[in-house]
């Protein structure tokens, strides 16, 4: 019989959670707060865990020193595409890999497995080169080609574990009706599966949007740099202007919030149901 938890235990258990809680919570607090200090108090002395003085003038600044709201807005295009076509691409693949059995097809997963150990900024230099070459340097259009690319196989992988657990029956039965087979993908199969692509395309849109290797490699002129670039440049070789950003940083959160928060309920029932099956 297995004895229940003690008080201690469970007090234990409560304490350690509070305090990994904090550890996570807190970073993201004092953003906030150093965001909201005038410039002049952020390296005052004692700290303040909260500003004597809201301010806004960090935001304000961020606005009218800075081409800012560009950044955003090229954030938002470029990780919005880029995660729409990525997973729409992926969504065929992963249904072709699940559905059909034929000769590579193990290695096709395998590969995009091994992408998937490879760091990002190895392929800098040959990315840049090819870019360079197709003309596509300092270019959204470029950048959001290599987000496709790099959202792909993870996509694919996530979206098979979805495929193989939808039965065959659903859109044999479709077929049966006179659907094609594409008909009965997009009419049958795609709505059961929602949660599942919703997820995908979340993740696809919070890698594009926090990437900061290639954005910076590939994006020269104020006009194509995102939200990631921008924050590297508040950073100089003798200053770090905290003030402005923090306060970029608690914009950039701002949309993946919004979008978990309307999404984490298709978030939650896709992981769940889209478990790989051994």
């Amino acid at each position: 019989m297995i004895n229940s938890p003690t008080l201690a235990g469970r007090i234990s258990k409560v304490i350690f959670l509070g305090l990994c809680l904090v550890a996570t919570v807190f970073p993201l607090y004092w953003i906030v707060v150093t965001s909201l200090k005038e410039p002049g108090a952020i390296y005052s002395l004692p700290l303040d865990y909260w500003p004597r003085q809201l301010s806004l003038d960090n935001y304000i600044g961020l606005f009218t020193k800075s081409d800012f709201g560009q950044y955003m807005l090229n954030s938002l295009v470029v990780a919005l595409v880029a995660a729409s076509v990525a997973t729409l691409i992926s969504l065929l693949s992963a249904y072709v890999l699940a559905r059909f059995h034929f000769s590579g097809r193990g290695a096709v997963l395998g590969a995009f497995l091994v992408t998937q150990m490879i760091p990002g900024f190895i392929a800098l230099g040959p990315l840049y080169l090819m870019m360079t070459d197709f003309g596509l340097v300092d270019s959204k259009t470029g950048l959001i080609l290599i987000y496709i690319a790099i959202c792909i196989p993870f996509c694919t992988i996530m979206l098979r574990g979805f495929f193989e657990n939808v039965p065959d029956a659903l859109e044999e039965a479709a077929m049966i009706d006179g659907c094609s087979r594409l008909s009965a993908l997009f009419k049958v199969i795609v709505p059961v599966m929602l949660p599942g692509i919703a997820a995908s395309f979340v993740f696809n849109f919070v890698n594009c949007w926090n990437e900061l290797f290639l954005s910076v490699t590939l994006m020269n002129s104020d006009s194509n740099k995102t939200i990631p670039t921008a924050l590297a440049g508040f950073i100089s070789s003798f200053n770090i202007d905290w003030g402005s950003m923090s306060a970029a940083a608690v914009l950039t959160v701002v949309p993946t919030l919004v979008i978990f928060a309307f999404a984490s309920k298709f978030i939650v029932q896709g992981l769940t149901a889209g478990s790989v099956k051994g």
